[in-house]
């Protein structure tokens, strides 16, 4: 695992100091913002950070055996819900970095949910994550783009990020190195937060 640099690690052990208040727990203040704004670098420069959590709507995606989800099933933990297809060229270099970010990352405060969203066969994503190295996410199908729609997600890739409450916080359109110390201090930034 890369190591964060001191002026990250700092940044990070700051975070860690402004949510020791409570109050703070699911909605960013103006400060809060501010400090999230200042761990992006590089790729995650394109993340934008919300003046108000936004809703997640309560629709349904399912796995390949069916099942149904809601974004909801998952509220507690901060969450990168990526919407994904594999027909999409950024896709195939960003889904490697969230296998990595979820395989170093995932816990009960943290995790990674990818999407296929649009028409994906199984058989395709199959192919696809063998072909890119994906060992750790599991596969979740969004085959009409309900879901996608639902949250205003005009193309791929699009990774929303979920407070605790599945509000959305922050969003990242187009492909994104997620594996990266940036990457890595704004998830640490996000979990410091203390939860009941």
């Amino acid at each position: 695992m890369k190591r964060l640099t001191a002026p990250i690690a700092a940044l990070v052990y700051t975070a860690a100091l402004a949510f020791a208040n409570p109050g703070a727990a699911q909605t960013l203040d103006a400060e809060q913002r501010a400090e999230l704004e200042a761990l992006r670098s590089g790729e995650m420069r394109k993340l934008v950070v919300h003046a108000e959590p936004i809703p997640a709507p309560d629709i349904v995606y399912t796995d390949p055996e069916e099942a149904e989800y809601l974004l909801a099933d998952t509220n507690g933990a901060v969450r990168l819900v990526n919407f994904w297809a594999t027909w999409c060229a950024p896709c195939r270099q960003e889904k490697p970095a969230l296998d990595s970010l979820q395989a170093q990352l995932a816990s009960d405060d943290f995790g990674v949910i990818a999407i296929a969203t649009g028409r994906n066969s199984l058989d395709g994503i199959a192919r696809f994550n063998e072909e890119v190295g994906i060992t750790t996410l599991d596969t979740y199908l969004d085959p009409r783009g309900n879901l996608a729609t639902g949250m205003n997600v005009p193309g791929l890739p699009v990774t929303v990020v979920l407070n605790r409450d599945g509000a959305e916080i922050a969003r990242l359109m187009g492909g994104a190195d997620w594996d990266s110390d940036s990457a890595k201090a704004i998830i640490a930034f996000l979990t410091a937060a203390p939860h009941d």
